[in-house]
């Protein structure tokens, strides 16, 4: 759950550092693409304090907020011109909010198997 939590606050946090006109650290500062798992690991130290309601209720404010921010905004915006390289804006959201979901998904059901096994 934390990852996803941390994914959505990190696209939020590229959304609104756009909109302000400042720079974007893409992934996120101190972190390259090719150390997503590391990337991770910061986003479970991150929220391992914060008990798993609130984690809950972070992650739905978040795809909230999401949903909110590409609303706001018209094809153009999202898939008119390359935000970060090659890559639209609304492509780097899909990318980054959806992948881990799936990974997630995926985690979840190879649990639920050994579970089920056990």
């Amino acid at each position: 759950m934390a990852d996803l939590v941390g994914w959505n606050e990190l696209v939020l946090k590229w959304l609104e550092r756009d909109a302000a006109g400042e720079p974007i650290d893409f992934p996120e500062t101190g972190f390259k693409w090719n150390e997503l798992g590391k990337l991770a690991q910061k986003f479970y130290c991150d929220y391992a304090d914060i008990p798993y309601p609130v984690l809950v209720a972070r992650l739905d404010a978040g795809r909230v907020r999401i949903v909110a921010a590409i609303g706001q905004r018209d094809d153009a915006a999202l898939y008119g011109h390359p935000w970060y390289g090659k890559w639209t804006m609304g492509r780097m959201i899909q990318f980054n909010t959806s992948s881990p979901y799936a990974n997630a998904r995926g985690r979840l059901r190879k649990w639920l198997k050994a579970q089920a096994k056990a």
